[in-house]
C-alpha cells in the first residue's frame, strides 16, 4: 500500500458517506426529471424528442467521458479530478435550473454528464486504489454498483415530489446544492490515493483490451446494468398503458426493485466471500436467466400486471447486485498502476453496450411487453457465462 493510501484509514461507514454522494448524484441526475418531461418542451420552446434525447445523451457522456478523465486521474490524481468534475456538475445543474433555452439546456446537460463522469471515475479508481486487496472492497463495490442501478428507480419519485411542490426548475437546483455539500465534505476528507508509480507509468490500453478477464467482467457488468436500463425503458408502457397503473402506483411499483437491491446489498459481501469472484458472477447471471424465464412465463400465461412484470424483476435485481459486487474488481484487478484508465475503459465500454444493445432490444421488440427485457437478460447473461467459462 502506498504512503498515500495509509492516510485513508476511514471505517467502512465513513468511507461510504464520503464516496456515496458522488455516485448517488451522478445516478440521480440520469432521470430525476422524467415525470416533468412532458411539460418541458413548452417551457423551453422545443420538441419532446429533444428533451427525451437528453436522457440518452447523459448516459452516453457519463460513460464515454471517462475515457478522458480516467487517464487524467492517473496523471494528476484522483482528488483534483473528483473535485473538478463535481464542481462542473454543481455549476451546470444550477444553470440548468435557470435556463429557458433548449440549446442551452442540451449543452448544460452534456456538461453535467461530463462532471458526473469525472466524479465517478475518480470514485471508483479510489476504491480500486484503497480496497482492491481488502475484504471491504466487495461491500463497497456492491453498494456503489447497486446505487448506479437502483437510484434511477427512485429518481422519478423524488423528481415528482419536488416538481409538484416547487416546479421543475427546483429539481436541478437541488442537484446542484447537494453536490456543493458533497464537495465541501470531500475537500476536507478526500485524501489522494493514486499509486506513486501511476504518474510515471506509460498509459498503454492494449494490455487492458487484450485481457479476457477484463472483457468477461465488463460484459457481466453490462448485463447487470443493461437489464435495469431495459426495465426502465419498458416499464412505463407495460405498467401504465397496459396494466393500467396510476403514475404514483407505477412509481411505487418501480421503486420496489430498488428496495430489493438495498436488501440484497446487505448480503453481497458475505456471499462473495463464500462463492468467490467468478462464482458470484456466475450466480448473478443465473438469477438474470431465472428472472427472464419468469417474465416469459408471465407473458404467456398472465395479463400485464405487477405480478407478471415487477415480481420477476425482483429476481433480476438480486442478480444485478450480486454481479455488481464483483465485476469492477474482477475487471480491474490486474491494472493497479493504471486503475484510472482501466476504470475509464470499463465504464465506457459498459455504457456503450448498455445504451446500444439495450436500445436495440427495446426498438426491435415490442416495448409494450416484457420481451425486450427477457431477450436482453437471456442474451447478455449467456454471453457472460460463456466468457466466464473460457477464463476459468
Amino acid at each position: 500500500m502506498s504512503s498515500q493510501n495509509r492516510n485513508w484509514t476511514y471505517s467502512l461507514p465513513t468511507a461510504l458517506l464520503l464516496m456515496a454522494p458522488f455516485d448517488i448524484l451522478a445516478s440521480l441526475a440520469m432521470d430525476i426529471y422524467l415525470p416533468v418531461v412532458p411539460k418541458m418542451p413548452a417551457a423551453l420552446g422545443t420538441s419532446p424528442n429533444i428533451i427525451q434525447m437528453t436522457l440518452s445523451l447523459y448516459m452516453l457522456i457519463l460513460g464515454a467521458g471517462q475515457l478522458l478523465f480516467g487517464p487524467l486521474s492517473d496523471r494528476t490524481g484522483r482528488r483534483p479530478v473528483l473535485l473538478g468534475g463535481a464542481l462542473l456538475f454543481a455549476l451546470s445543474s444550477l444553470l440548468l435550473a435557470a435556463t429557458s433555452s433548449a440549446s442551452a439546456f442540451v449543452a448544460l446537460r452534456l456538461l453535467q454528464a461530463a462532471g458526473a463522469s469525472a466524479a465517478l471515475v475518480a470514485t471508483f479508481a479510489t476504491v480500486r486504489d484503497v480496497y482492491a486487496t481488502r475484504p471491504e472492497g466487495a461491500v463497497i463495490y456492491s453498494l456503489l454498483g447497486a446505487i448506479l442501478s437502483f437510484v434511477p428507480a427512485l429518481g422519478p419519485i423524488a423528481g415528482a415530489l419536488i416538481a409538484d411542490h416547487f416546479g421543475w426548475r427546483m429539481i436541478f437546483t437541488v442537484l446542484g446544492a447537494m453536490m456543493l455539500v458533497a464537495i465541501i465534505n470531500a475537500f476536507a476528507g478526500w485524501h489522494e490515493t493514486r499509486p506513486a508509480t501511476a504518474a510515471s507509468t506509460v498509459i498503454d490500453v492494449r494490455p487492458i483490451l487484450a485481457s479476457g478477464t477484463f472483457w468477461t467482467y465488463t460484459i457481466g457488468s453490462s448485463a447487470a446494468l443493461g437489464s435495469f436500463f431495459v426495465f426502465f425503458s419498458t416499464a412505463p408502457r407495460v405498467l401504465i398503458e397496459k396494466a393500467g397503473l396510476s403514475q404514483m402506483a407505477f412509481s411505487l411499483s418501480f421503486a420496489t426493485a430498488a428496495i430489493v437491491m438495498i436488501a440484497a446489498a446487505r448480503f453481497a459481501g458475505r456471499l462473495v466471500r463464500v462463492w468467490g469472484t467468478a462464482g458470484s458472477l456466475a450466480r448473478g447471471m443465473g438469477l438474470l436467466l431465472l428472472g427472464a424465464l419468469l417474465l416469459a412465463l408471465g407473458e404467456f400465461f398472465l395479463a400485464p400486471s405487477f405480478a407478471s412484470f415487477v415480481l420477476p424483476m425482483w429476481v433480476i435485481s438480486a442478480g444485478i447486485v450480486l454481479s455488481m459486487a464483483v465485476t469492477a474488481n474482477g475487471a480491474l484487478a490486474a491494472f493497479g498502476d493504471k486503475a484510472g484508465t482501466a476504470v475509464a475503459l470499463y465504464s465506457c465500454i459498459q455504457s456503450l453496450i448498455v445504451v446500444v444493445a439495450g436500445t436495440a432490444f427495446v426498438l426491435l421488440l415490442n416495448d409494450e411487453t416484457a420481451w425486450p427485457l427477457v431477450s436482453y437478460c437471456t442474451a447478455s447473461a449467456a454471453v457472460t457465462l460463456i466468457a466466464l467459462r473460457r477464463i476459468c
